[in-house]
Formats: C-alpha cells, sequence, structure tokens
C-alpha cells in the first residue's frame, strides 16, 4: 500500500477489536465459547443454541446493543463478561500494533480510541492489553449513544473532541463503518487486511488496507 500523507494528518482515529487486537478472541467467543455454554448453562443441545441465538444475532447486527454486554446478558439469561473472563487468555495484540501506536504518539499526533465495544468489555481487555498510556481519550460508542455505523455518531464525536475530518485517518476493520466515516468527510481511511489472524486476509472492497503497521510508519 502507499505511504500515508503524514503530514495531513493531525489525528489518528483507531478502532480497537481486529484493527489493533486480533479478532481471534471475539470471533471464537461468539461463534464457539458462548454456544456450548449458553448449551451448557441451559441444558440444551449445541444445535439447538444455535438455533436460538442465530436469530437474536442477526436481528441486532450493526445496532448498538449488538456490542452491549448488558442486552446480551439479560437477553440470554446469563453473565457474558464471567464467560469472557473464560477465554480472556486469547485476548491479543495484532502484530507490531504497539510499535505503530508508540511511533504515532512520538511523532505528536493526536490519538483517539474509538470503539463500539461496551465499557466492559473494553475494561476487560484493557485489564488484559496497555493501550491505554498511547491514546488522549478511549470512547466508547455507548457514551453517545450511537454505533459508529450511524452518522450520528461521528455528529457527537466531532462535538466531543472537536477534530477535523479533513486532517484524519481512521482505521477500521468494519467496511459500513469506514463508509460511514467517508460520509462524514473523514479524508484517511483504512480498512485491516487480516482482523483475525487464524481466518485469513478478507476482502475490503474500495478501501485500501494495511497488513503490516510498520508500513504505515515510514515518513512520520
Amino acid at each position: 500500500m502507499p505511504s500515508l500523507p503524514w503530514s495531513d494528518i493531525d489525528t489518528v482515529l483507531l478502532d480497537m477489536d481486529g484493527t489493533l487486537l486480533d479478532l481471534h478472541f471475539d470471533n471464537h467467543f461468539w461463534m464457539e465459547h458462548l454456544p456450548q455454554r449458553y448449551a451448557e448453562l441451559h441444558g440444551v443441545s449445541r444445535a439447538m443454541a444455535e438455533m436460538e441465538l442465530q436469530p437474536l444475532f442477526e436481528r441486532n447486527a450493526g445496532q448498538l446493543q449488538w456490542y452491549c454486554l448488558d442486552f446480551w446478558s439479560a437477553e440470554l439469561k446469563l453473565s457474558v463478561r464471567d464467560l469472557k473472563l473464560e477465554t480472556a487468555h486469547l485476548i491479543a495484540l495484532r502484530p507490531d500494533a504497539d510499535t505503530f501506536l508508540a511511533a504515532i504518539k512520538r511523532a505528536g499526533k493526536r490519538v483517539v480510541l474509538i470503539t463500539n465495544a461496551h465499557r466492559d468489555a473494553l475494561s476487560l481487555k484493557l485489564e488484559k492489553i496497555e493501550l491505554a498510556p498511547y491514546f488522549e481519550r478511549l470512547i466508547s460508542s455507548h457514551d453517545y449513544g450511537f454505533p459508529k455505523e450511524s452518522p450520528q455518531f461521528w455528529d457527537a464525536l466531532q462535538a466531543d473532541i472537536d477534530f477535523d475530518p479533513a486532517r484524519s485517518l481512521f482505521i477500521d476493520d468494519t467496511l459500513p463503518i469506514l463508509r460511514s466515516a467517508r460520509d462524514f468527510g473523514v479524508a484517511h481511511l483504512l480498512a485491516v487486511r487480516e482482523p483475525d489472524s487464524r481466518k485469513g486476509p478478507k476482502d475490503t472492497a474500495e478501501f485500501a488496507a494495511v497488513g503490516d503497521y510498520r508500513d504505515l510508519i515510514a515518513g512520520l
């Protein structure tokens, strides 16, 4: 991928899951661990658990409650946070993400984490991976009441941190979110080539994608 025009970038907005952290933890939790533990806790077969969960997942995908641990705990009648703790050993940085974070901080860029993760999920990740020192702010979309897919999120973010979209870089592994940022006017956008280390590269459609964070540091 071409080098970034760092002289035109003041603010770096970064997603967390699948961008800085390996998405394997989340994919394994929602697709494997949760269905298995749901089956065990509710006394049903794994196949029945998946039949009950799938419509719920489809109905709530992309909405704020999709990312809310309180919502899923109430909906599924179990503690999602406790179940996440059972697989917390899988939480891991993507290769060289910390090298990139250290470099942009040293270069004097304004660095803000923006995630759809619920505050409880964010806290769990921060207990395992020391991300906070790299960031000016750690923002959950739940703080604003809108997911990053929504235009209202971007209005709320600008009102909160007063950033210039034309001089901002945003990296995220979710294409609808990148399109929402583009519609808002964020000038520099990157997808992630391989959000889940166990699944191989993904199609990032119209967006250039980062594969190796060391490649982004050139020109800082």
